[in-house]
Formats: structure tokens, C-alpha cells, sequence
């Protein structure tokens, strides 16, 4: 069913030259945007900055960030979307969470 409610992971890589307000900032519009999209965000980890494996937009570091939370199945496509857009952004990956 395309509008069942679904649990995700979302794991990004945020541009390490971000000072501590502009991190702040991204983490926060991308809890936004899934709540924009009828998403609920249960928890928000902060990794930390780590080494990449490889060189990304010159960069050979990351901020990532782990985010777990719910969202219709058919609103994901457009959150990814919106991810997209933000040059802070590195990488970002998106998994469903699967029901044993």
C-alpha cells in the first residue's frame, strides 16, 4: 500500500567546514522536511566527524548524522528529493527498516 506508514533510517554526510550554528541549521531542516511530509522523527544521533573513504567534492572529511523515523511509504521519494537540493549535503543514504 503506497501511503502505509513505514519505519526508515537516514544516515547523511554533512560538509565538515559547517561551524556548530550552521550544523545546527541542516539537522534541523532535515527534521523539518520529513515532518513536512507527514514524517515523525523518533531519534537523532550525532556521529561526529570522520574520516570518508573516499574524496567527496574535496573533502576528505564528513559530519554525519543518523536520523530514525516514520513516513508514508509514498512520501519518501519526495524527502529524498528535497535532500538533494542542499549543497551542505555530502551523501546521504535512506532504508526502510524491516519487520522480523
Amino acid at each position: 500500500m503506497a501511503g502505509e506508514v513505514r519505519e526508515y533510517e537516514l544516515v547523511y554526510i554533512l560538509r565538515p567546514d559547517l561551524d556548530e550554528e550552521g550544523r545546527r541549521g541542516k539537522i534541523a531542516k532535515v527534521q523539518g522536511i520529513i515532518e513536512s511530509e507527514n514524517g515523525s522523527v523518533r531519534t537523532t544521533e550525532e556521529w561526529g566527524t570522520r574520516i570518508l573513504a573516499y574524496e567527496i567534492e574535496h573533502f576528505r572529511e564528513g559530519y554525519y548524522v543518523f536520523v530514525a523515523f516514520t513516513l508514508p511509504a509514498d512520501r519518501v521519494r519526495k524527502v529524498e528529493e528535497r535532500l538533494q537540493m542542499d549543497d551542505a549535503l555530502l551523501r546521504y543514504q535512506t532504508v526502510r527498516v524491516s519487520k522480523n
